[in-house]
């Protein structure tokens, strides 16, 4: 009798022990991969419908980077062009005394100044000694410069007289700055 009151009392006792086992460490782990699975799901989907947006936007933002790359182009055009600032110095001396001696001057010296780097840019110096012909040719000359694209813009100017008693001739010292990227 002892051994069947065992039987009838440890075998709903490990039925019940064999279930609640089973529900702690099977049931409880699937119903938490499948709550992982669920919200990996719903982060894939999430990430895909952002996906779809941006690919909705994509003519959107081609014709705004075509936008932008016209307008850098517009911007560059106003830079002096040169890969390294020797070059871009070289370009601004050629420049400046290309415009001199079209207006009727002639070179004296030219000298190269110091680079300053500023913001994704590099201001480059040029100074030009010229023998002007006239006071128009003068005028001329800095009317050039001044309204030239690329922008090149006169940090200074000294003018003096070559010959008191006949005041026409001007020997001239320009200092020449203008920008370039630092690319």
């Amino acid at each position: 009798m002892k051994n069947s009151n065992l039987l009838i009392i440890g075998i709903p006792l490990i039925i019940i022990l064999a279930i609640i086992t089973f529900y702690q460490y099977v049931y409880l782990n699937i119903q938490k991969e499948l709550a992982t699975i669920k919200e990996n799901q719903e982060i894939k989907m999430r990430t895909l419908e952002k996906y779809i947006t941006l690919i909705s936007q994509k003519p959107d933002l081609e014709k705004e980077l075509a936008q932008l790359k016209e307008h850098r182009k517009e911007e560059e055009s106003k830079l002096i062009e040169g890969q390294t600032s020797a070059l871009a110095s070289a370009n601004l001396q050629e420049m400046v005394k290309e415009i001199v001696t079209k207006s009727g001057g002639t070179i004296s010296s030219e000298r190269v100044g110091k680079t300053e780097e500023y913001d994704g840019f590099r201001k480059i110096n040029v100074s030009i000694d010229a023998v002007v012909p006239d006071p128009r040719a003068l005028r001329d000359i800095l009317y050039s410069i001044e309204t030239r694209t690329p922008y090149l813009v006169l940090k200074e100017v000294d003018i003096r007289v070559r010959n008191f008693r006949d005041p026409k001739e001007q020997q001239v010292k320009l200092d020449v700055t203008a920008l370039t990227s630092s690319k």
